[in-house]
Protein backbone atom coordinates (compact mmCIF):
# COMPACT_ATOMS: atom_id res chain seq x y z
CA UNK A 1 0.00 0.00 0.00
CA UNK A 2 1.89 3.53 -1.52
CA UNK A 3 2.50 5.00 2.09
CA UNK A 4 0.26 7.82 3.39
CA UNK A 5 -2.33 6.57 1.74
CA UNK A 6 -5.53 6.28 4.10
CA UNK A 7 -7.43 3.06 4.01
CA UNK A 8 -10.86 4.36 3.64
CA UNK A 9 -9.01 6.87 0.31
CA UNK A 10 -8.08 3.13 -0.73
CA UNK A 11 -11.43 1.96 -0.35
CA UNK A 12 -12.99 4.63 -2.09
CA UNK A 13 -10.75 4.50 -4.74
CA UNK A 14 -11.68 0.32 -4.99
CA UNK A 15 -15.28 1.34 -5.19
CA UNK A 16 -14.78 3.80 -7.89
CA UNK A 17 -12.52 1.75 -9.65
CA UNK A 18 -15.37 0.15 -11.87
CA UNK A 19 -16.36 3.31 -13.15
CA UNK A 20 -13.04 4.06 -13.99
CA UNK A 21 -12.44 1.61 -16.61
CA UNK A 22 -11.74 3.35 -20.17
CA UNK A 23 -10.99 6.68 -18.04
CA UNK A 24 -8.66 9.32 -18.18
CA UNK A 25 -7.71 11.65 -15.47
CA UNK A 26 -5.44 14.24 -17.03
CA UNK A 27 -4.44 16.35 -14.17
CA UNK A 28 -2.29 14.77 -11.56
CA UNK A 29 0.99 16.44 -9.29
CA UNK A 30 3.81 14.14 -7.72
CA UNK A 31 6.57 14.92 -5.07
CA UNK A 32 8.24 16.70 -8.02
CA UNK A 33 5.87 19.82 -7.48
CA UNK A 34 3.40 19.88 -4.32
CA UNK A 35 1.94 16.69 -4.75
CA UNK A 36 2.67 14.29 -1.85
CA UNK A 37 2.27 11.10 -3.84
CA UNK A 38 5.88 9.68 -5.76
CA UNK A 39 5.62 9.35 -9.10
CA UNK A 40 5.79 5.62 -9.08
CA UNK A 41 2.71 5.72 -5.93
CA UNK A 42 0.35 7.86 -8.75
CA UNK A 43 1.02 5.32 -11.43
CA UNK A 44 0.29 2.34 -9.07
CA UNK A 45 -2.66 3.98 -7.40
CA UNK A 46 -3.89 4.69 -11.26
CA UNK A 47 -3.69 1.00 -12.13
CA UNK A 48 -5.94 0.36 -8.75
CA UNK A 49 -8.85 2.51 -9.83
CA UNK A 50 -8.51 0.73 -13.27
CA UNK A 51 -7.80 4.35 -15.52
CA UNK A 52 -6.99 4.15 -19.23
CA UNK A 53 -4.76 6.94 -18.63
CA UNK A 54 -2.72 9.75 -16.70
CA UNK A 55 -1.46 13.01 -17.13
CA UNK A 56 1.40 13.85 -14.46
CA UNK A 57 1.36 17.36 -14.92
CA UNK A 58 3.20 19.14 -12.14
CA UNK A 59 3.95 22.51 -11.95
CA UNK A 60 6.96 24.12 -13.80
CA UNK A 61 8.59 20.84 -14.16
CA UNK A 62 8.75 17.35 -15.82
CA UNK A 63 11.15 15.67 -13.81
CA UNK A 64 8.01 13.87 -12.14
CA UNK A 65 6.41 12.78 -15.47
CA UNK A 66 9.88 11.59 -16.58
CA UNK A 67 10.44 9.20 -13.95
CA UNK A 68 7.49 6.76 -15.01
CA UNK A 69 7.41 7.58 -18.69
CA UNK A 70 8.95 4.09 -19.20
CA UNK A 71 6.39 2.31 -17.26
CA UNK A 72 3.51 3.91 -20.07
CA UNK A 73 2.03 0.61 -21.55
CA UNK A 74 -1.02 -0.82 -22.99
CA UNK A 75 -2.71 -1.17 -19.27
CA UNK A 76 -1.86 2.65 -18.44
CA UNK A 77 -0.97 5.22 -21.01
CA UNK A 78 1.20 8.22 -19.10
CA UNK A 79 0.92 11.14 -20.96
CA UNK A 80 3.62 13.64 -20.41
CA UNK A 81 2.83 16.98 -19.30
CA UNK A 82 3.19 20.38 -17.20
CA UNK A 83 0.99 22.72 -15.60
CA UNK A 84 2.12 26.15 -15.84
CA UNK A 85 1.16 29.86 -15.37
CA UNK A 86 0.55 32.46 -17.90
CA UNK A 87 -1.17 36.25 -18.26
CA UNK A 88 -3.61 37.45 -20.94
CA UNK A 89 -4.81 40.63 -20.41
CA UNK A 90 -3.97 41.17 -16.80
CA UNK A 91 -5.17 38.00 -15.58
CA UNK A 92 -3.19 34.66 -14.45
CA UNK A 93 -4.62 31.35 -16.25
CA UNK A 94 -3.29 28.04 -15.48
CA UNK A 95 -2.71 25.80 -18.73
CA UNK A 96 -1.73 22.31 -18.86
CA UNK A 97 0.46 21.45 -21.69
CA UNK A 98 -0.01 17.67 -22.91
CA UNK A 99 2.06 15.46 -25.06
CA UNK A 100 5.52 17.59 -25.00
CA UNK A 101 8.78 16.46 -25.87
CA UNK A 102 10.73 15.97 -22.72
CA UNK A 103 13.90 16.06 -24.06
CA UNK A 104 12.95 19.50 -25.74
CA UNK A 105 16.17 21.78 -24.90
CA UNK A 106 14.28 25.28 -24.85
CA UNK A 107 11.05 23.85 -22.95
CA UNK A 108 13.31 22.34 -20.05
CA UNK A 109 15.25 25.82 -20.11
CA UNK A 110 11.90 27.74 -19.61
CA UNK A 111 11.00 25.36 -16.43
CA UNK A 112 14.42 26.17 -15.38
CA UNK A 113 13.93 29.84 -15.27
CA UNK A 114 10.11 29.04 -13.93
CA UNK A 115 12.04 26.71 -10.88
CA UNK A 116 14.41 29.52 -9.95
CA UNK A 117 11.57 31.90 -9.97
CA UNK A 118 10.04 30.01 -7.61
CA UNK A 119 13.27 29.59 -4.93
CA UNK A 120 13.33 33.73 -4.98
CA UNK A 121 9.71 34.16 -4.16
CA UNK A 122 9.57 31.34 -1.64
CA UNK A 123 12.61 32.88 0.65
CA UNK A 124 10.89 36.14 0.08
CA UNK A 125 7.83 34.57 1.70
CA UNK A 126 9.79 32.72 4.60
CA UNK A 127 11.17 36.40 4.88
CA UNK A 128 7.59 38.00 5.18
CA UNK A 129 6.46 35.28 7.20
CA UNK A 130 9.37 35.94 9.78
CA UNK A 131 8.78 39.67 10.03
CA UNK A 132 5.40 38.66 11.39
CA UNK A 133 6.93 36.38 14.06
CA UNK A 134 6.82 33.39 11.98
CA UNK A 135 9.91 31.53 11.85
CA UNK A 136 10.26 28.00 9.69
CA UNK A 137 13.04 26.17 8.49
CA UNK A 138 14.81 27.32 5.60
CA UNK A 139 14.65 24.21 2.88
CA UNK A 140 17.40 22.59 1.03
CA UNK A 141 16.69 23.78 -2.33
CA UNK A 142 16.38 21.19 -5.14
CA UNK A 143 16.29 22.75 -8.24
CA UNK A 144 14.41 20.23 -10.01
CA UNK A 145 11.89 20.77 -7.50
CA UNK A 146 8.99 23.23 -8.07
CA UNK A 147 8.70 25.13 -4.81
CA UNK A 148 5.08 26.38 -3.82
CA UNK A 149 3.12 27.52 -0.83
CA UNK A 150 2.25 23.43 -0.30
CA UNK A 151 5.93 23.20 0.54
CA UNK A 152 5.84 26.53 2.84
CA UNK A 153 1.94 24.81 4.85
CA UNK A 154 4.14 21.89 5.40
CA UNK A 155 7.35 23.84 6.85
CA UNK A 156 4.80 25.96 9.01
CA UNK A 157 2.90 22.89 10.40
CA UNK A 158 6.57 20.79 11.15
CA UNK A 159 7.08 24.11 12.81
CA UNK A 160 3.90 23.83 15.35
CA UNK A 161 2.51 27.40 14.10
CA UNK A 162 -0.59 25.46 12.50
CA UNK A 163 -2.24 21.88 13.18
CA UNK A 164 -2.58 21.38 9.11
CA UNK A 165 -1.30 22.42 6.02
CA UNK A 166 -5.25 23.92 5.35
CA UNK A 167 -4.73 25.82 8.93
CA UNK A 168 -2.01 27.11 7.40
CA UNK A 169 -3.36 28.27 4.31
CA UNK A 170 -6.28 30.01 6.34
CA UNK A 171 -3.73 31.82 8.66
CA UNK A 172 -0.96 32.72 6.57
CA UNK A 173 -0.96 31.81 3.36
CA UNK A 174 -4.02 32.79 1.43
CA UNK A 175 -4.36 34.83 -1.64
CA UNK A 176 -4.52 37.83 0.19
CA UNK A 177 -2.10 37.29 3.22
CA UNK A 178 0.72 40.25 3.87
CA UNK A 179 3.28 36.89 3.87
CA UNK A 180 2.17 35.80 0.09
CA UNK A 181 4.10 37.05 -2.79
CA UNK A 182 2.31 36.51 -6.33
CA UNK A 183 3.61 33.85 -8.85
CA UNK A 184 4.89 35.48 -11.56
CA UNK A 185 3.61 34.64 -15.21
CA UNK A 186 4.10 34.25 -18.89
CA UNK A 187 2.08 35.75 -21.48
CA UNK A 188 0.05 33.33 -23.12
CA UNK A 189 1.00 33.22 -26.43
CA UNK A 190 4.97 33.00 -25.18
CA UNK A 191 3.92 29.98 -23.94
CA UNK A 192 2.12 28.50 -26.79
CA UNK A 193 5.11 28.97 -28.97
CA UNK A 194 7.22 27.07 -26.47
CA UNK A 195 4.63 24.02 -25.71
CA UNK A 196 3.98 24.10 -29.52
CA UNK A 197 7.89 23.88 -30.48
CA UNK A 198 7.83 20.92 -28.24
CA UNK A 199 5.14 19.17 -29.59
CA UNK A 200 2.12 19.79 -27.17
CA UNK A 201 -1.22 21.14 -27.31
CA UNK A 202 -2.10 24.10 -24.27
CA UNK A 203 -5.54 22.84 -22.28
CA UNK A 204 -6.81 25.95 -19.98
CA UNK A 205 -7.34 24.48 -16.43
CA UNK A 206 -10.13 24.86 -14.01
CA UNK A 207 -11.26 28.00 -15.98
CA UNK A 208 -12.80 30.25 -13.31
CA UNK A 209 -16.43 31.23 -13.03
CA UNK A 210 -15.80 34.64 -14.38
CA UNK A 211 -14.67 33.06 -17.63
CA UNK A 212 -16.84 34.31 -20.85
CA UNK A 213 -16.99 32.75 -24.07
CA UNK A 214 -15.78 36.29 -25.60
CA UNK A 215 -12.13 35.27 -23.58
CA UNK A 216 -12.15 31.64 -24.32
CA UNK A 217 -12.23 32.45 -27.82
CA UNK A 218 -9.47 34.94 -27.77
CA UNK A 219 -7.58 32.26 -26.23
CA UNK A 220 -8.38 29.93 -28.38
CA UNK A 221 -7.03 32.37 -31.38
CA UNK A 222 -3.46 32.30 -29.73
CA UNK A 223 -3.78 28.66 -29.73
CA UNK A 224 -5.74 26.93 -26.98
CA UNK A 225 -6.35 23.74 -28.40
CA UNK A 226 -8.56 22.11 -25.29
CA UNK A 227 -10.65 23.00 -22.11
CA UNK A 228 -10.54 21.15 -19.24
CA UNK A 229 -14.43 20.47 -18.15
CA UNK A 230 -14.56 18.19 -15.37
CA UNK A 231 -12.30 19.27 -11.99
CA UNK A 232 -12.80 19.63 -8.31
CA UNK A 233 -15.77 21.83 -7.45
CA UNK A 234 -16.92 21.87 -11.37
CA UNK A 235 -21.21 21.27 -11.04
CA UNK A 236 -22.24 19.21 -13.13
CA UNK A 237 -23.93 22.43 -15.06
CA UNK A 238 -20.93 23.93 -15.18
CA UNK A 239 -19.72 21.04 -17.22
CA UNK A 240 -22.44 20.90 -19.56
CA UNK A 241 -21.61 24.83 -20.31
CA UNK A 242 -18.14 24.21 -20.90
CA UNK A 243 -18.80 21.73 -23.08
CA UNK A 244 -20.67 23.67 -24.95
CA UNK A 245 -18.24 26.14 -25.40
CA UNK A 246 -15.64 23.52 -26.41
CA UNK A 247 -17.96 22.63 -29.15
CA UNK A 248 -18.78 25.68 -30.35
CA UNK A 249 -15.00 26.87 -30.65
CA UNK A 250 -13.97 22.98 -32.12
CA UNK A 251 -11.94 23.05 -28.70
CA UNK A 252 -10.89 19.48 -27.18
CA UNK A 253 -12.07 18.51 -23.55
CA UNK A 254 -9.99 17.17 -20.51
CA UNK A 255 -10.41 16.38 -17.24
CA UNK A 256 -9.09 15.32 -13.84
CA UNK A 257 -8.73 15.07 -10.45
CA UNK A 258 -6.09 17.88 -9.74
CA UNK A 259 -5.02 15.05 -6.95
CA UNK A 260 -2.61 16.41 -4.75
CA UNK A 261 -2.13 13.73 -2.19
CA UNK A 262 -4.48 11.51 -0.21
CA UNK A 263 -6.46 14.54 1.49
CA UNK A 264 -9.15 15.62 0.63
CA UNK A 265 -11.04 12.16 -0.91
CA UNK A 266 -12.84 14.07 -3.39
CA UNK A 267 -9.68 14.77 -5.11
CA UNK A 268 -8.54 11.04 -5.20
CA UNK A 269 -6.85 9.93 -8.37
CA UNK A 270 -9.63 8.74 -10.85
CA UNK A 271 -12.30 10.69 -8.64
CA UNK A 272 -12.18 13.44 -11.70
CA UNK A 273 -11.59 12.96 -15.68
CA UNK A 274 -12.97 12.15 -19.33
CA UNK A 275 -13.82 8.87 -21.11
CA UNK A 276 -12.44 7.44 -23.72
CA UNK A 277 -13.76 9.14 -26.79
CA UNK A 278 -13.02 12.73 -25.33
CA UNK A 279 -9.16 11.04 -24.92
CA UNK A 280 -9.40 10.13 -28.69
CA UNK A 281 -10.42 13.08 -29.62
CA UNK A 282 -7.33 15.02 -27.47
CA UNK A 283 -5.10 12.70 -28.88
CA UNK A 284 -6.48 13.70 -32.17
CA UNK A 285 -6.38 17.19 -31.85
CA UNK A 286 -2.62 16.78 -30.64
CA UNK A 287 -1.55 14.83 -33.56
CA UNK A 288 -3.14 17.79 -35.74
CA UNK A 289 -0.52 19.72 -33.98
CA UNK A 290 -0.89 23.73 -34.90
CA UNK A 291 0.95 23.47 -38.13
CA UNK A 292 4.35 24.28 -39.22
CA UNK A 293 5.93 26.12 -36.63
CA UNK A 294 7.14 29.50 -37.86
Amino acid sequence: MPRRQPFTVLCRQAAASRTSVGRADLHIHTTASDGMYSPHEVVDLAARSGLQAIAITDHDTTEGVRAVTPMSGHRLQVIPGVELVADHGGRQVHVLAYFIRLDDSALLAYLAERRRARVGRFDEMLNRLAEQGVHVERPSYDAATAWGRMHLARLIVRAGRAQSEREAFVRFLHDRAPAVVPLSSTPFAHIVQIVRAAGGILALAHPATSMTPHELGELRTLGLRAIEIDFPGCRTSRRRQLKEWARELGLAVTGGSDCHGPEPARRAIGSRGIDESELERLRSTAGCGYGPVE
